[in-house]
């Protein structure tokens, strides 16, 4: 019976790891007077070869503990009120056949859009202002715009400044 109702929630949700699973199951399980804590079902899970790997830790694309100057967060209590007001950079990684690219983007905060992307094999400051010069082009007003980094080595770097 245990077995059926892990199966039957798997169809739904074959990703559902077993903490969740016994939280979702247990009522139902109590309901047919089946006693099933969340050892006794990891226990199942494992003797059933029914246990969901845990995926691969992400690549970690930040480090804010470096030696570099560190500019103050200066958005934090500002309501943003209309697009080119703030833009937020970030870098992330795309995994490839040829191995990791990584993906500088400059995003508008109101909007939501991307305004400068660049994309390279490495996280090399130089690929951020690639972004941040197709984001200057991309802006069509005069007014000023904050530009808001997560502190990361290649925003803090002389290369972003110079």
């Amino acid at each position: 019976i245990v077995i059926n109702a892990i199966n039957e929630k798997r169809k739904l949700l074959p990703r559902l790891g077993g903490k969740k699973l016994h939280h979702i199951i247990k009522t139902e399980l109590e309901s047919k007077e089946i006693k099933c804590g969340r050892d006794k079902l990891f226990d199942i899970l494992r003797e059933e070869n029914m246990l969901i790997k845990p995926k691969r830790r992400y690549i970690q694309t930040t480090d804010s503990k470096h030696w570099l100057r560190k500019y103050p967060n200066k958005i934090k209590d500002i309501e943003v009120k209309h697009p080119n007001q703030i833009w937020v950079s970030d870098i992330t990684y795309i995994k490839t056949e040829e191995g990791n690219c990584y993906l500088n983007l400059i995003t508008d905060k109101f909007s939501r859009a991307i305004v400068g992307y660049a994309i390279d094999d490495n996280m090399e400051a130089k690929n951020m202002i690639k972004a941040y010069q197709m984001a200057i082009q991309f802006k069509h007003n005069k007014m000023n715009t904050t530009h808001h980094s997560d502190r990361g080595l290649q925003y803090c770097s002389k290369t972003m400044f110079n």
